[in-house]
């Protein structure tokens, strides 16, 4: 009797690894990849050898992150609408900028964590890469409102600025405004967030439970991988309103790019960026999952499926970068003062 339970207790779990692995091979299969558990590998990823990651670099960007001197007013940072401290974004429907005046498209704030793995930025995917988008909200009249000219006035007017420059670069280099933005992009390409669903798919069977590998399982079933996949599990551009139209359509003006096409959010953090959609109109992850369902997919997922698949997205939530808040350089008496116009 004792060696029948024991077998019968082998066949279980030797069921239960073979199902893992499984289901691995089966999320391989629809494009979901892991953060790779290697810096090494990572780096090789996210890193530009033209402008490679240093750590003079990420420190002096993200001081400039934070720093709400490269807008109009010197009230507002990138880290305004992208709060580092609440899942990269800011928690609510539309972006508020310069003046207190509300995205004209009422589009919401994508989240900044894990935005180096996007194929491309901003909603309607016209940019590229982090370097490029960054130039855009310090520049927009509804966000940071900043000329160009007026950013490059202002840190160059800074002497502790211009000598981390002189650090993280070359005694010559020119503190352009493009060099401002890029150096911000570098910050961000660390900001990176590893989770559960990652080990799993790294070969630790036991790092999801049994409830999130079904979640995982139903997600991929249900057809959610076809547009969440690739390390982002997002950050694509793809046809929005597939199926029927999206409950909130009339909800701001933004259709897309000329070829209606919408980038894909990440799911990573899901659970910390509410409210969903680029109208940010939806605060129930469950509902936001349905919604899905029946606008991209044509299909309706049950109360019961839509939890199953909350609960696989719970396990996204990842480790975040220790960020301390950077003290930041003084202004001096030539430093451009804040405009409110």
């Amino acid at each position: 009797m004792k060696l029948i339970k024991t077998l019968a207790f082998c066949a279980i779990s030797t069921s239960f690894m073979f199902g893992s692995s499984s289901l691995v091979t089966k999320a391989e299969k629809n494009g979901l990849k892991p953060i790779p558990e290697s810096k090494l590998e990572l780096l090789k990823i996210i890193d530009d050898k033209n402008d490679p990651i240093t750590k003079e670099k990420v420190e002096l960007g993200k001081k400039l992150y934070f720093d709400p001197r490269l807008s109009k007013s010197g009230i507002i940072s990138c880290n305004t609408c992208h709060n580092l401290g609440l899942g990269g974004s800011d928690g609510v429907s539309a972006a508020i900028g310069h003046k207190w005046t509300m995205n004209p498209h009422h589009l919401n704030s994508p989240t900044v964590y894990n935005s180096v793995f996007f194929d491309v930025q901003f909603w309607d995917g016209r940019s590229k890469h982090l370097a490029d988008q960054a130039q855009g909200p310090v520049q927009a009249g509804p966000e940071m409102a900043s000329p160009k000219s007026l950013v490059e006035k202002r840190i160059n007017s800074i002497p502790d600025y211009v000598n981390e420059f002189k650090k993280a670069y070359t005694d010559d280099v020119k503190i352009s405004f493009e060099k401002i933005t890029s150096t911000i992009a570098i910050f961000e390409k660390t900001l990176v967030t590893p989770s559960r669903f990652d080990s799993f798919l790294n070969g630790k069977e036991n790092a999801l439970t049994k409830e999130e590998k079904k979640g995982l399982n139903t997600f991929i079933d249900k057809g959610c991988a076809s547009c969440h996949n690739g390390i982002a599990l997002g950050g694509t551009m793809q046809p929005f309103q597939v199926a029927a139209k999206y409950s909130f359509a009339k909800v701001g003006d933004f259709k897309g790019d000329k070829n209606s096409m919408v980038k894909t959010p990440t799911l990573r953090n899901i659970t910390e960026t509410a409210p969903y959609f680029h109208n940010g109109q939806i605060w129930s992850l469950s509902k936001a999952v349905k919604e899905m369902g029946s606008t991209q997919l044509g299909i309706k997922i049950s109360d019961k499926e839509a939890n199953e698949i909350v609960t696989f997205l719970k396990s996204l939530k990842g480790d975040k970068p220790q960020i301390v808040y950077p003290q930041l350089p003084e202004s001096t008496i030539n430093t451009p003062q804040p405009q409110y116009n």
